[in-house]
């Protein structure tokens, strides 16, 4: 039998502050407790959107003005597997971060330097990611999969 497939759409709109990260975290999390995602998709998920807001919100302090960030998650769950994506759209400096040329991190602690990692993260701890510039809009993606439940 196959089970018909469930989806679940919500989006959130926050200003392109640091003090609004938290509140975007603490959305995902709702969010995904409501529609079963596991503990670990969940992490991964705010780990991402995490690192995602804090490069939106430092590239943007160059030009220091506030925009509003649009925040869409789906949740999909279908028969044979389980999504959840993020696309966090704004109209900050258009910047593909996907683009970006990974470099090789530090072999030392003495030679570890502060920030810089946030790219490599969102490609690790995602299984999936998109970015596109349309219409004067930075559009990223990012999911995570999980199997069904036996």
């Amino acid at each position: 039998m196959i089970l018909p497939a469930v989806n679940s759409v919500q989006e959130l709109s926050i200003p392109s502050e640091v003090g609004a990260v938290g509140r975007a975290s603490a959305w995902i999390e709702s969010v995904c407790l409501e529609n079963s995602v596991p503990q670990n998709e969940i992490c991964r998920l705010d780990l991402c959107l995490n690192e995602a807001l804090a490069n939106i919100i430092d590239h943007n302090d160059v030009a220091k003005r506030l925009f509003t960030i649009r925040l869409k998650l789906d949740i999909n769950k279908n028969s044979i597997t389980n999504e959840a994506v993020i696309t966090i759209c704004d109209s900050g400096i258009p910047f593909d971060p996907l683009s970006v040329l990974l470099k090789s991190g530090p072999k030392t602690l003495a030679e570890a330097e502060p920030g810089g990692l946030g790219i490599i993260m969102i490609r690790k701890f995602s299984d999936n990611q998109h970015y596109r510039y349309s219409d004067g809009y930075n559009q990223l993606s990012f999911g995570v999969f999980w199997p069904k439940a036996p």
